[in-house]
């Protein structure tokens, strides 16, 4: 039986301070000249394409650049042109296709069908000979290097840095430029971070909700994906916001939650929440910035709020690789699952 830090998920994942620290380095001339033309040719909307881990940056994307370019930010579905062949209409529009291979057809279909709709299309993909880079009418790389377990850690983690990279260069703002360069160190900080109370907490476990909020939603989508795919736990995400509306309903003893925040407006209805839920009898779990108890996981704290989810799934991930082989289950191969899914 491997241990915790024998598996592909636990050292890939352990990986993302140095790809991120490349990616800033190796993209900087490549983004800087694609932000000069995006001020230069404003887009009139922003539509983002993905799917799996892809979408759950995409769901991060959407946050980051409705907060800081203030455009409108929509998800397409892949199938609306691979499936349904209609024609989209997206004269003047940014079209951001995210993908690790760059190789699943509908998304392929998807960004031809962007090109002829009039979009400008920019490929976020880590394989930089792949067709969906070659397709593209711009392609950042993502420069996380070979990823061998079916699991994306250290991909999705360079992938959301590249959407803090793209906008920082595009608002040309010198204090998201300033929160992206100390990522890398930020992230090892990071690393460090015990989480093992999750862990154990979750080793029976047989369902769980997952919370965030605003930039933290992306997270939330994204470790409820991973605690099904490598640890056969039944995980939902939900915003805090909807959560209430609903779902609420069969929380209790046997359907623990865990929380993801940050430290900027949406940390006091996250924290309400949480709250409501642990007065119900609920086990929860907190993991935001200066957040203290029993119950919490820690951060690292001083960090802005639109780079705190990197620090947080980085974290997850490390946890996930442990509760996985605590479960039984080998995190670098799920049951069923394969690197590479192609979707027609």
């Amino acid at each position: 039986m491997k241990s915790a830090r024998d598996t592909l998920m636990y050292n890939e994942a352990q990986e993302s301070a140095a790809t991120v620290e490349r990616q800033l380095a190796q993209n900087a001339s490549l983004l800087k000249s694609l932000g000069e033309r995006l001020r230069a040719e404003p887009p009139r909307f922003i539509v983002t394409c993905a799917r799996g881990s892809s979408d759950h940056a995409a769901a991060y994307a959407k946050y980051v650049f409705e907060t800081q370019l203030g455009l409108v930010t929509a998800s397409a579905s892949p199938s609306i042109s691979s499936i349904y062949d209609a024609h989209l209409k997206l004269d003047g529009a940014l079209f951001v296709a995210i993908s690790q291979s760059g190789k699943s057809p509908d998304l392929l279909r998807s960004a031809q069908a962007a090109k002829e709709g009039g979009a400008y299309v920019v490929a976020m993909v880590n394989v930089e000979d792949s067709p969906l880079a070659e397709l593209a009418d711009t392609v950042i790389p993502l420069r996380a290097g070979p990823e061998r377990s079916v699991a994306a850690t250290k991909s999705y983690l360079a992938t959301l840095a590249a959407i803090l990279q793209l906008t920082a260069y595009w608002t040309n703002d010198k204090a998201l430029h300033a929160a992206i360069a100390r990522l890398p160190d930020d992230l090892r900080r990071g690393w460090e971070s015990d989480w093992s109370p999750l862990e154990r907490g979750l080793v029976d476990v047989h369902n769980l909700y997952v919370v965030g909020r605003g930039y933290g939603f992306g997270a939330a989508l994204e470790a409820a994906l991973k605690l099904k795919e490598t640890c056969g736990l039944h995980a939902e995400a939900f915003s805090a916001a909807e959560v209430k509306h609903g779902p609420m309903a069969i929380v209790g003893p046997d359907l623990p939650v865990l929380f993801l925040g940050q430290d900027d407006g949406t940390l006091e209805n996250t924290l309400s929440v949480a709250a409501e839920f642990r007065s119900r009898g609920v086990r929860v779990w907190v993991a935001a910035p200066g957040v203290e108890g029993a119950d919490a996981l820690p951060l690292p704290t001083g960090i802005e709020p639109i780079v705190t989810p990197l620090l947080a799934v980085q974290s997850f991930y490390r946890a996930a690789s442990a509760l996985a082989l605590a479960r039984g289950y080998d995190p670098d191969v799920p049951p069923h699952l394969r690197k590479v899914t192609e979707t027609v």
